[in-house]
């Protein structure tokens, strides 16, 4: 489809975004190199359409009739095809608000001399004719004998070939709209439910799109509404000081409704439709602000940027959900107290999904969930805040935020206008972060930017304190020595709320870095003291997980099966694989402490699922996979043994299902019948060497069993 056919196509109602779609993202590096690439008669991608007479919610003020018959939705290339409607038309597509336009890439000019794109710089452009709104040429307002007048008016010389180089440029600009995008269409016979994964899947292919925007497509697809029903909660929590993203939501509702945080495929089927309106409903009418609440009141946390991950309140959100928004004062004060750690040890700035399927898991299955999460992060780092974790760091790091909550909870005020940090205030007063010895001063005494180490000093968090905005723009660069002296006359409470030092000796700036040391030690043991306050925490067990386990590789008591019977370099159908299994079930009951079989695992620890082994045995699911197992151990050990000790689960990791199978020690040594290549059969006794299976010497035979089981008995 020519791009001018595409736009006509929008104009005349013919061409439809569909409201699962996001709003528009691009920025104006993109709008460039797409327009660049464009002129220079570059690929730039395909468009994906979907022809029907049914179509999805759209987005816009249009509402489909059936009189018009089949319409055209396009799935894949409105990012594209938007900006190229706003650089060529001047206005936005009638499918998008102003506001869902996050970034206006209009505006954008061409040198048409040189091709160059940029965004308007009036130094660069005022003066110079070559520079003309890519939107004029376009509308055709601006032609190329238009500039080679402006040119000569100049002055300047335009010769031949530089009037043909002007205008051939011209013409490649307009030439654009002749251009075609590739069309791949999607039949009429088509359901909503298979075009959106179909736009799942060319998606998911690329990166421009989030697994949690991509479950809200699949969402709107059976919920045409809950896109702006998120927004318009969104846009409410704002009001407060707590901003978040469409993708919270949805991992929001993935916490409440399945307690996981990666698998976003579990929201992608229509049957979600009803559950999810009823999690929504509760989490908008109760549950959000409740949380928010809680954030506000207890934890002094009254605006997300304070937070360097706002993730962290994903599982508070589902315990609160959970426990249906009534806690106690002590679940609270749990709850607060591992947000507080969840923030300073970093617990979600990597492998998000991860480790909230872990802590999802304990808010739904522990009786004190907060007390082991704890421990997690315990287990991972030093819970205990030391001095030296202040030196050079600045208000990026998250023990900064961490300072301003304690301050709030201490009833700190502001050092000059004596107003009380934690309340809401209007805008005169809203919280800045204030060097208290003033950067100007420090860089005239060799703390500037010449000295990377003596910089970072400068803009050290121990350097800062909170003040209001209007006592801050007041204070200016007065020096900390008369600053300080003035505020311990008015108010030396203040100084103590906030952990400054009272020894005026530290104040002159001769003694900084004796300053910042003293404060690093205030600091560290005023935090610490705070945080153990809060509640005292039980020391929790906390379990390993599947997908730790797995990370840490196999291992005397683990191994890993890719498949139970399909031979993945033949294609086919392997019982000898089979035997494998039943061997290393034989090796674990026979180990001191027994192991764990995990089916559906590669060998370098990659989760695959089993698939193949479902297909293998004509279509089935875990049961049917089930019973073929009990069945396989059964003829290999005796029913007895196969009921007591075997335990078979079917646990999801990183989205794919895998069986899990937990070996019990056996009572008495299990031996195994095994046919050679003749179909001779033996009888055989396997054990566990590091992360194999061998089989027994008979040499070493009796001296295992006496051993191992105090008898040379066989199972």
């Amino acid at each position: 489809m020519k791009i001018s056919q595409a736009l006509d196509k929008i104009d005349e109602k013919q061409l439809f975004v569909p409201a699962f779609q996001r709003e528009y993202v691009w920025k104006r590096d993109d709008a460039k190199q797409l327009v660049d690439s464009l002129i220079k008669e570059y690929p730039t991608g395909t468009m994906l359409t979907w022809e029907t007479n049914n179509p999805p919610e759209l987005k816009g003020p249009h509402k489909y009739d059936e009189k018009q018959g089949a319409v055209r939705i396009l799935l894949d290339g409105q990012q594209r095809l938007t900006t190229l409607y706003m650089l060529i038309r001047g206005g936005l597509p009638p499918y998008y608000t102003a506001p869902e336009i996050l970034n206006d890439t209009r505006g954008l000019y061409v040198n048409v001399e040189t091709r160059e794109l940029e965004y308007y710089k009036k130094l660069k452009m005022e003066n110079d004719p070559r520079w003309q709104n890519l939107t004029d040429i376009f509308q055709r307002k601006i032609r190329a004998k238009d500039v080679v007048r402006a040119l000569e008016d100049k002055g300047e010389e335009v010769t031949r070939e530089r009037d043909d180089l002007i205008d051939d440029n011209v013409k490649s600009i307009e030439n654009i709209l002749d251009r075609e995008f590739p069309e791949q269409t999607i039949p009429v016979k088509a359901t909503i439910r298979e075009a959106i994964d179909i736009f799942y899947k060319v998606n998911a292919s690329g990166v421009s799109l989030t697994e949690a925007e991509l479950a809200l497509a699949q969402i709107s697809g059976y919920w045409p509404q809950a896109r702006d029903t998120f927004k318009a909660k969104l846009t409410e929590l704002e009001g407060r000081g707590y901003v978040f993203k469409l993708d919270f939501v949805v991992y929001a509702l993935l916490a409440c409704l399945h307690h996981s945080g990666s698998n976003m495929r579990l929201l992608h089927d229509q049957a979600n439709d009803a559950p999810i309106r009823a999690a929504w409903k509760k989490l908008e009418e109760q549950t959000l602000d409740y949380v928010a609440n809680i954030m506000q009141s207890h934890a002094f946390v009254d605006h997300t940027d304070e937070i360097n991950s706002v993730y962290a309140l994903i599982p508070i959100i589902a315990y609160c959900y959970q426990q249906d928004s009534h806690l106690s004062g002590m679940q609270i004060k749990k709850l607060v107290k591992w947000f507080y750690y969840s923030q300073i040890r970093y617990r979600y700035i990597s492998q998000l999904p991860q480790k909230l399927d872990r802590d999802l898991r304990v808010i739904k299955e522990s009786d004190q969930p907060f007390d082991e999460l704890l421990q997690v992060i315990k287990d991972e780092r030093p819970l205990e805040i030391v001095a030296d974790e202040f030196v050079g760091r600045a208000i990026s790091h998250p023990l900064f935020p961490m300072m301003r909550w304690y301050f709030k909870s201490q009833g700190a005020t502001c050092l000059t206008t004596g107003v009380k940090l934690a309340q809401p205030m209007g805008k005169k007063y809203q919280l800045e972060n204030d060097h208290i010895f003033p950067f100007s001063k420090l860089r005239d005494a060799g703390y500037g930017k010449e000295n990377r180490l003596k910089y970072s000093l400068a803009q050290e968090i121990t350097n800062r304190a909170i003040l209001t905005q209007i006592a801050n723009r007041a204070k200016s660069a007065t020096n900390a020595e008369d600053y300080l002296a003035e505020i311990d006359d008015k108010n030396p409470d203040a100084l103590a709320k906030q952990c400054i030092p009272s020894d005026p000796e530290l104040w002159k700036i001769e003694n900084y870095e004796s300053f910042l040391h003293a404060r690093r030690t205030m600091l560290a043991n005023a935090l610490n003291g705070f945080l153990s306050s809060i509640t005292e925490t039980k020391e929790a067990e906390a379990p390993i997980t599947l997908a730790e386990m797995i990370a840490e590789g196999e291992s005397e008591e683990l191994e890993f099966k890719q498949t139970l019977r399909w031979d993945i370099k033949e294609a086919k159908v392997n019982k000898g694989l089979e035997q494998v299994v039943v061997k290393t079930i034989a090796a674990f009951a026979n180990s001191y402490g027994g192991g764990t079989l995990l089916i559906g695992v590669s060998d370098v620890g990659e989760a695959v699922g089993l698939d193949h082994d479902y297909a293998s045995l004509g279509d089935a699911d875990k049961d049917r996979f089930e019973i073929h197992l009990r069945n396989l151990f059964a003829d290999a050990f005796g029913q007895n043994f196969t009921a007591s000790k075997l335990k078979i689960a079917f646990p999801e990791v990183e989205g794919s299902e895998i069986c899990q199978i937990d070996v019990r020690p056996a009572d008495a040594a299990v031996v195994i019948s095994v046919a050679d290549k003749n179909g001779l059969k033996s009888e055989k006794l396997y054990v566990r060497s590091g992360n194999s299976s061998p089989e027994m010497p008979m040499s070493e035979v009796q001296a295992f069993l006496g051993k191992r089981f105090g008898s040379t008995a066989l199972l």
